[in-house]
């Protein structure tokens, strides 16, 4: 086992080095399926992915990161510490139970401190079927001209603005509009795109090569951004089906919020990521949590979004500013101390022994 900090990674390049060498460490095979463009300091990027386990197990747990690029600096500290972690890879070969660590599912967001694929796409809003018709989200529409001004920080004026839609219709519905999801907008925020991202398309073949003799299938997603700091919440991440709820919190415990029921922080989404586990594995009996840790106010972390997409519209903004946006950024995402990291990496561990106790039982 390795000391908790020495798993986090203050880059991208820095992240897969580690990532990587832990795996190559425990002995494992990697497989990098390359993504077509190249990082923010020209690196290579790349979906890497490491399996812990018999090629035909039919216990499966997922322990994916970066799902939102720059998310992914908190994702891939908790799956390098479990590469390293001896006891927890004894929990699972003992249980059975193969582990996937999938390391970087939008890697060109995590280069580039954003949270969005290279094509503008929120990748957890981009699994639909495309040839039928996708959402609308009219609060959204009403919401891009405020959201996305001409200037940067926004103007007075704005500001009111935006204070007058909250102060008229709540925090939450304020939260729900801009996070939902839309398609309309494709330099917009939360965007699902018209089509499957690389992401996207990538991941459903690991899935389709990984999963197929699987009859149990787990899956962590690792995410920041939303709820007090340090404090992971554990979202179940499925479709709305009173079993699978429960089999979840038989898992995780009864802490277990939903979206279908109010008790989650996060809003109300379409296009969820989970919804391939089941297009691509139908064989297997499903049980999934998005581990949500929390960062900053909300207010705080969706004026960051906001600064992030005014800078993709505004390329040639002046390099203070853009400097200034990208910290923002980093600091809505990722909390850089030893005691976050802590908070972090104590929690994931637990619910790692707790889904393969899941599984076994």
């Amino acid at each position: 086992m390795i000391a908790v900090t020495e798993a986090f990674s203050a880059s991208y390049a820095k992240a897969r080095t580690r990532f990587l060498e832990a795996a190559a460490t425990a002995g494992l095979p990697i497989e990098s399926r390359a993504h077509p463009l190249t990082g923010r300091d020209g690196e290579a990027l790349a979906m890497d992915v490491v399996r812990d386990g018999p090629a035909d197990a039919d216990r499966l747990l997922i322990l994916s990161s970066a799902c939102h690029g720059v998310e992914g600096f908190c994702g891939s500290g908790v799956q390098v510490f479990a590469l390293h972690d001896a006891e927890w890879r004894e929990k699972a070969r003992a249980a059975g139970v193969a582990v996937l660590y999938i390391h970087a599912l939008n890697p060109w967001g995590f280069s580039h401190l954003r949270r969005v694929t290279h094509e503008n796409v929120d990748l957890n809003r981009n699994f639909h079927d495309f040839a039928k018709p996708l959402p609308d989200n009219a609060a959204y529409r009403e919401l891009q001209p405020l959201l996305l001004p001409d200037q940067w920080p926004p103007s007075p004026e704005n500001q009111a603005a935006t204070a007058a839609f909250i102060a008229e219709r709540g925090m939450a519905a304020f939260q729900a509009a801009i996070s939902g999801g839309q398609h309309e907008f494709a330099d917009g925020l939360f965007y699902g795109g018209t089509a499957p991202t690389w992401s996207n398309q990538t991941l459903r073949a690991v899935l389709r090569q990984h999963a197929q003799t699987a009859r149990q299938l787990g899956w962590i997603d690792v995410h920041t951004g939303l709820g007090p700091s340090g404090v992971g919440e554990r979202i179940f991440a499925g479709r709305d089906d009173k079993a699978a709820v429960q089999r979840a919190r038989q898992w995780w415990g009864d802490g277990v919020t939903s979206i279908y029921d109010g008790t989650s922080t996060s809003a109300p989404l379409t296009g969820l990521m989970f919804t391939s586990a089941y297009d691509e594995c139908p064989q297997a009996t499903y049980t999934g949590m998005a581990m949500e840790y929390g960062t900053q106010p909300i207010p705080d972390v969706l004026n960051a979004l906001r600064g992030d997409h005014w800078l993709h519209q505004h390329p040639k903004a002046p390099p203070e500013l853009a400097q200034h946006i990208h910290q923002k950024m980093w600091e809505a995402f990722y909390t850089d101390t030893d005691a976050w990291k802590g908070q972090i990496i104590s929690q994931a561990r637990q619910a790692l022994f707790q889904a393969v106790e899941g599984m076994e039982g």
